[in-house]
């Protein structure tokens, strides 16, 4: 297995700009030039219809989204999306182009939320905020041209973490009604002791020295990773849950623990598709304007959408 020439090239970019490390950074920082490198990797998205924004009421005030419409039809599906970045990064404009693509592609209104960051907010509140969107997007979709019951959550790494857990909760709760997963590289166990985290764990992009620094600034207490709302891979009973696409990367040091996820949905007899790019590197879906095998990504994400939507 080789690492894919163009992640190669892009890796090769990024040491000889002299770009420090995000972990060498404040998170103030280290968001501006997550964005910043967001920016130069996106491409040439396509453009959906319609965006806005759209305030959704939280627990701490108001959730900004941002909202993508592929045309003016009504009673559209909807996919509910949490950026990644550790819960420290990221933001509506580092995967907007995400967002377009799967609007476009899948044919369904995307609504992106910019769920609170650590370390101004620490855990749960990302999930807190991602939770009551959910909830409230289940309830108002028809207002923004949406069907009620044809509800999707989806993120990518931490953003994939958020959209497992929020399944859980909903599961938990008795609704909303979720009609699939779109699991994106997604943490599931922050125990980090899966044998892909020593093997991928320099290098590739998403370092240990990274991930140990999103979760100090994330976690308040050891204790927190343990519960399932941090590593869903924890939860008893994964069994009723909805419809997934796990998505992993052969040079992620989270492989092993998306298989793992991929595995117990499917023993719990959930209808999962596992899909590996293993010449691929973390963080990848969101650069298709640099790799040719993050437009495939995104494509297989919106095949899969349409197909459940339908």
């Amino acid at each position: 297995m080789t690492l894919d020439p163009q992640a190669r090239a892009l890796l090769d970019a990024v040491e000889q700009s002299g770009s420090p490390a995000f972990n060498t950074l404040s998170a103030v920082d280290a968001r501006a030039l997550y964005d910043k490198g967001a920016a130069a990797v996106q491409g040439s998205p396509p453009q959906p219809q319609e965006i806005t924004t759209l305030s959704i009421p939280g627990p701490a005030g108001d959730i900004p989204t941002r909202v993508y419409k592929p045309g003016s039809d009504s009673g559209l599906p909807v996919l509910i999306y949490f950026h990644g970045g550790g819960y420290v990064i990221g933001s509506l404009e580092s995967h907007d182009c995400v967002c377009r693509t799967l609007c476009v592609e899948a044919n369904c209104i995307v609504v992106a939320v910019d769920y609170r960051l650590a370390p101004e907010h620490k855990y749960p509140a990302a999930i807190d905020d991602c939770w009551a969107a959910t909830r409230w997007l289940a309830e108002n979709a028809g207002s923004l041209g949406g069907d009620n019951d044809r509800v999707a959550v989806g993120g990518d790494s931490a953003g994939g973490n958020l959209a497992a857990v929020v399944c859980l909760k909903a599961k938990a709760a008795g609704s909303p009604r979720l009609v699939h997963q779109l699991l994106i590289y997604p943490g599931t166990d922050m125990s980090c002791s899966f044998a892909s985290h020593e093997t991928f764990g320099q290098g590739y992009r998403l370092t240990n020295e990274l991930i140990d620094w999103f979760y100090a600034l994330y976690f308040e207490a050891d204790s927190d990773i343990d519960h399932w709302q941090a590593s869903p891979l924890n939860a008893d009973d994964l069994s009723g849950l909805p419809p997934a696409l796990v998505l992993s990367a052969g040079f992620d040091p989270l492989q092993d623990e998306d298989k793992a996820y991929a595995d117990k949905l499917a023993q719990a007899g959930v209808q999962v598709k596992y899909s590996h790019y293993e010449t691929m590197l973390h963080g990848f879906i969101a650069m298709p304007g640099a790799l040719d095998q993050a437009k495939a990504a995104l494509s297989e994400c919106a095949a899969e959408l349409r197909n459940v939507f339908a």
